[in-house]
């Protein structure tokens, strides 16, 4: 599975609760500049990641009405690797036995 992960500077923990989910090619957009708004989504994402700390609403709105139309699981969370293992079990509905954030 493919993932798109916007917002947030260091992402090392958050990859990892990722590839505990089955995500082998993570993408990260930091969304400090205003270029991330002319961009496109990935055309072989399965699920896009919005850490809502580092982002502005305009860029939240954009990226999430695109997914939508692509019928894209997203996943909006904190930076905060217990938010974001909690909103991977409600979206993926399964829980893994092996990662530390039960």
């Amino acid at each position: 599975m493919s993932v798109l992960v916007i917002g947030g500077d260091e992402i090392t923990p958050i990859k990892a609760v990722l590839k505990d989910f089955g995500c082998n090619e993570i993408t990260h957009w930091d969304g400090r500049r205003e270029s991330v708004n002319h961009k496109d989504l990935p055309k072989n994402i399965s699920c896009l990641v919005m850490l809502t700390n580092f982002l502005n609403h305009n860029t939240m709105k954009k990226f999430r009405n695109a997914a939508k139309k692509k019928e894209i699981p997203i996943i909006c969370t904190k930076r905060s690797v217990s938010c974001l293992y909690c909103e991977c079990v409600r979206v993926f509905g399964e829980e893994r036995k092996n990662c530390p954030f039960k």
